[in-house]
């Protein structure tokens, strides 16, 4: 029988990037990750493919795969209203967050200018450049 496994994070665009431009850091924050513990949200997913090319979709979607998708639901579009009215968040960011606060779980993210975690709770900065 195998035990399910609980999410732990949210993986923001910023970090994915990051490792696709071979920054040292973002790939060694990657590497250390379970992926049955981490997500990508459906903007996410859309921003990374954005970037690349027909002959290079495939291999970054394979990466992709291997984390859960959070889709935005009625739940996460509420949240989400609520936090840009709070905090004058960009609609992509305000959907970021309330994905990781309704699932309970972490915003892996080094957008520190919109998520200072010793404000937000529920973001994680894992590494700086």
């Amino acid at each position: 029988m195998e035990i399910e496994a609980v999410l732990v994070r949210l993986l923001d665009s910023v970090i994915l990037i990051d490792h696709l431009n071979d920054i040292p850091e973002a790939t060694e924050f990657m590497l250390s990750l379970e992926p049955r513990e981490t997500a990508i949200s459906v903007i996410t997913r859309a921003e990374i493919l954005i970037g690349f090319d027909d002959d290079s979709i495939q291999r970054i979607a394979s990466l992709l795969e291997q984390y859960e998708l959070l889709i935005i639901d009625k739940a996460a579009a509420d949240k989400a209203a609520e936090l840009r009215r709070a905090y004058g968040w960009k609609l992509p960011d305000a959907f970021q967050a309330a994905l990781a606060i309704n699932n309970q779980i972490k915003l892996s993210t080094r957008n520190t200018k919109d998520f200072d975690p010793a404000r937000h709770p529920f973001v994680e900065i894992p590494y700086k450049l």
